[in-house]
């Protein structure tokens, strides 16, 4: 069987999030892993395409996996320079190195490299002068720090 593969479709650089998060709070084990969550405390975004604020409010929905993954469920609107409303639906993974992953539990400073955290991106807006994000699909890198997470998102072309 010969499988051809067309090119990957590129990414565009959309924007840079900056969220500053409170501490997790954990609802215990569950049957699929232990359910938590993080506030979302507001933060900064910035970038070619999309600049603005993230609205306090928001949650970060995690299950932390007995393969030490940790599934991420985020959802938290960005206010637009403009005053434009643009609610975000995240999920993702994280994981790595036990080391690496312990480490991060106790808040100290890890290179993005050293593990994996991507999501996927969607957002839904009223506003007609951002109605093109109704049909964009995102993909983030992210990295996270004691009390911040950092997503350098791009749009799929």
């Amino acid at each position: 069987m010969n499988l051809f593969l067309p090119p990957a479709p590129p990414l565009h650089p959309m924007m840079q999030v900056r969220c500053r998060v409170s501490p997790v709070v954990s609802l215990g084990r569950a049957p699929l892993g232990e359910r938590r969550y993080v506030p979302l405390l507001g933060g900064e975004v910035d970038g070619p395409e999309l600049q603005g604020e993230v609205v306090e409010g928001g949650v970060d929905w995690q299950t932390a996996r007995a393969d030490g993954a940790l599934e991420i469920a985020a959802h938290y609107a960005i206010r637009t320079r403009d005053g434009a409303l643009v609610e975000v639906q995240s999920l993702g993974l994280r994981h790595g190195p036990p080391e690496v992953m312990a480490r991060l539990a106790r808040g100290e400073a890890v290179p993005r490299e050293a593990y994996f955290f991507r999501t996927t991106m969607r957002f839904t807006t009223g506003a007609a002068a951002w109605d093109h994000l109704n049909r964009t699909l995102a993909l983030a890198c992210g990295q996270r720090s004691a009390d911040a997470v950092l997503l350098d998102v791009y749009r799929v072309g």
